[in-house]
């Protein structure tokens, strides 16, 4: 007699054919039960109330209230749940969020097919689930200063395609300001330029891609 207890997953991600994937991935996956959707951060900390599973696979960017402060909600009533993030970003900017809020696992969704199982045991027995090329990322930039609030509006504004005088008059500081905005943006990403700043960021995760 198979005396194994079952793993009692909960999925929460506004795209169907996520879910409809993770649903494929899981049949007749021994000792594992998808027991609850939600399609929103509200949903979804509603739907652990409820259901209270060993795993929860976590959509960083949905409606309303993201994934990851619908986490931080359910481990405030929950700190022990334990909770996979699944995400499109590849930077480490997303990931140390989500590792802060209390995420056990960083999982691409472009490897859902292949490590979603591995990744659900893992995080189940206690043990983080973090993708070495994830990792390798985090692990690199961990010293690197971060934006400030006013910085990361310059550099939306420069994503968006504004000049210097457009992103003054926005923020209502002088251009030289904003000058000196881009400046310290550009060295603490490291980067060529400001365009090349944008791209990073968006590599990273600060800004989402256009």
């Amino acid at each position: 007699m198979n005396t194994e207890r079952i793993i009692r997953v909960m999925c929460a991600d506004d795209h169907h054919l996520i879910r409809d994937g993770i649903t494929f991935a899981l049949q007749g996956e021994p000792g594992l039960q998808l027991v609850a959707f939600a399609a929103t951060g509200a949903e979804a900390v509603e739907a652990y109330r409820t259901h209270s599973p060993d795993v929860i696979l976590m959509d960083i960017q949905m409606p309303g209230l993201s994934g990851i402060d619908a986490l931080i909600e359910i481990r405030k009533e929950s700190p022990k749940a334990k909770c996979i993030v699944l995400t499109t970003y590849e930077g480490d900017i997303q990931a140390s969020r989500a590792l802060k809020a209390g995420a056990m696992g960083y999982l691409l969704k472009t490897m859902i097919r292949k490590r979603l199982i591995d990744a659900i045991r893992t995080v189940h027995s206690g043990r983080k689930y973090l993708p070495i090329e994830i990792a390798s990322m985090v692990a690199d930039n961990l010293c690197m200063e971060e934006l400030s609030a006013r910085e990361l509006d310059v550099l939306r504004s420069i994503a968006a395609g504004c000049s210097n005088k457009i992103i003054a008059d926005r923020l209502k500081i002088s251009e030289n300001t904003v000058k000196g905005h881009i400046k310290s943006i550009v060295a603490k990403l490291d980067a060529n330029d400001r365009a090349h700043a944008v791209f990073l960021a968006m590599q990273r995760g600060l800004l989402d891609r256009y």
